[in-house]
């Protein structure tokens, strides 16, 4: 039995192998001289105006994660409906059924995300009560009342 998992485990040798050997060449053999072209940002063959350092909002990158995830279901759903014919006479209705299970699961995270409200472009503000503005003790924040000669010592470890 272990003889069967030594195949496995020579090509994964051999992967990591190849993987270490390569960047271990190109990391040898490049070129470490920098020069200010090399070091800028490259926007497109454009020169880059004003700072690079633009924090993005989540949004963009969760429209595209969710766009990925559904996307890429969907396209598991091509060769299916390809192969159904021969899929519904070899066994019956277990295909459908499959399928089904798979649609029910991508429609329940479709309505988790759009009942979370991550599907909305535009967000609200949210709207805090004061008691969420208060700090967790009065040790957590500055201005705060002062800790007590004894809480200080415990928190130090002073005698």
């Amino acid at each position: 039995m272990h003889l069967q998992f030594a195949t496995v485990f020579v090509f994964l040798a051999l992967a990591v192998g190849f993987a270490v050997i390569s960047l271990s060449v190109s990391w040898l053999l490049r070129p470490k001289h920098p020069y200010a072209a090399k070091e800028a940002t490259y926007e497109c063959g454009e020169e880059a105006e004003g700072t690079t350092w633009i924090q993005f909002n989540v949004r963009f990158y969760l429209i595209a994660l969710f766009f990925i995830v559904f996307d890429v279901e969907i396209i598991f759903m091509l060769p299916w409906a390809v192969a159904f014919n021969e899929m519904r006479q070899t066994i019956g209705a277990l295909a459908f059924v499959e399928m089904a299970v798979f649609v029910v699961i991508l429609v329940v995270g479709l309505a988790y995300v759009w009942a979370k409200g991550d599907l909305d472009w535009v967000k609200e503000l949210a709207v805090r009560e004061e008691a969420d503005l208060q700090p967790l003790s009065r040790l957590s924040s500055p201005g705060s009342v002062q800790p007590t000669r004894r809480e200080a010592t415990e928190l130090v470890g002073a005698p």
